[in-house]
């Protein structure tokens, strides 16, 4: 049965609703905001099975743009159209994009043991989260010993090949072992809901991203604000595998091109670890700061919306294909095998950089724990095991009891 269809359509007040929240809690990073979504969405509105989830993340590791935010837009989408796909991007990305403005402007200074501490308290949220959503999605995912060890394989080619190749290879790996493995019937993941794109849609979107790909360069030398959105648009499309990975791009569109102080490039990047949303958002602070006009609040919009509109469009683009799979025995056995590497690259990434990069003593490691304990255990809403790792972070910094 498609369990995908048990709960109603939505509306795009709802979807902006929910995704703001979700702005305005969800620290970490990408892999963090994906344990987010799933917690939010699936676990508690159920807006979608937690096969379809899956779907949604394995289509966004193989385009290029940033996943958790491709993700949230895909779920907007499906949830209430085009308008609940906007309304999506919109909620999840304006919170932290509207803190690095206000950053640009010198509103916000992010120094000190106190500011630290409380950094440090979010990088533990992120530990927490992100160990909820491995243990969830291990359980609805890898029910059997077949798509467990190929779970594992994911992990194990991640670890071993690294980067955009180990994700996308594991992916494919997982789809590969699906189609000899998880031929069975049993535990078929539901297709996707229909998200209302056709495919003649779908295409023109595809060339669309491809159009503006090559003629923004062109048109670039005629005009500095189509310059500044053809230097965002190719940094958005040109980026597999996170947030982070954009930073060279932007480095060289920006301060390469003198219009962003060295200096000044790394103190917003240092805010914007501060902030919750996706990373991308970086750009909203390099628009307003850029040199040549425009800049400022017009600057962040265009520097904003320029970086996320590639990612968008092939998400959009691609996701009538991607549900056409489920219409073939064999590409449902397929994607068995793609959701169980899913959960290994979930798994991988846990590891590296989450936990590596968040615990550092003992009492890190009690901290993390005590969140996951909230999550699981209390079933705590999110952002209150935010609020308490963060205030734990910032008194353990002003009081020197801990690493952070």
């Amino acid at each position: 049965m498609d369990d995908t269809k048990t709960t109603p359509q939505g509306t795009p007040g709802e979807v902006l609703t929910a995704f703001l929240k979700l702005g305005l809690t969800s620290f970490g990073g990408p892999i963090a905001h994906l344990g987010y979504f799933r917690d939010e969405l699936v676990t508690r509105r159920r807006w979608v099975s937690e096969a379809a989830y899956a779907d949604i993340v394995a289509l966004s590791q193989f385009l290029p743009g940033p996943a958790s935010s491709q993700t949230g837009f895909a779920l907007g989408l499906v949830r209430a159209g085009w308008l609940g796909g906007l309304m999506a991007w919109v909620g999840f990305t304006l919170p932290s994009a509207l803190l690095l403005v206000l950053f640009a402007y010198g509103a916000a200074a992010l120094d000190g043991l106190v500011a630290q501490g409380v950094l440090h308290g979010l990088k533990l949220v992120a530990v927490a989260i992100v160990a909820q959503a491995v243990l969830g999605m291990a359980r609805n995912l890898t029910p059997d010993r077949e798509r467990a060890a190929i779970a594992v394989a994911a992990v194990m080619l991640v670890v071993l090949a690294g980067g955009v190749l180990g994700q996308t290879g594991a992916i494919v790996m997982g789809a590969l072992l699906g189609l000899w493995l998880c031929r069975s019937g049993a535990g078929a993941p539901a297709h996707l809901p229909d998200a209302g794109i056709s495919r003649r849609v779908g295409i023109a979107l595809l060339l669309l991203f491809v159009l503006l790909l090559l003629g923004l360069p062109l048109l670039a030398r005629t005009d500095q604000g189509l310059a500044l959105f053809d230097a965002f648009y190719r940094a958005g499309s040109l980026v597999f595998g996170g947030g982070h990975v954009v930073l060279p791009l932007l480095d060289a569109e920006t301060v390469g091109r003198g219009w962003v102080r060295p200096d000044d490039f790394l103190a917003g990047y240092g805010a914007t670890q501060a902030v919750p949303g996706p990373l991308f958002t970086f750009a909203a602070y390099l628009g307003a700061i850029n040199v040549p006009s425009p800049n400022g609040i017009a600057g962040a919009a265009v520097a904003l919306v320029a970086i996320f509109l590639p990612g968008l469009l092939l998400m959009a683009g691609a996701l009538p294909f991607w549900q056409q799979l489920h219409c073939w025995p064999r590409a449902q056995s397929a994607m068995r095998g793609a959701n169980a590497a899913v959960v290994g690259i979930l798994a991988a990434a846990f590891y590296d950089p989450v936990f590596t990069s968040a615990i550092g003593s003992p009492l890190d490691f009690a901290l993390a724990l005590a969140g996951f304990v909230a999550l699981v255990a209390w079933k705590c809403p999110p952002w209150v095991v935010v609020l308490g790792l963060a205030a734990a972070g910032a008194v353990i910094s002003l009081f020197g009891t801990g690493t952070p």
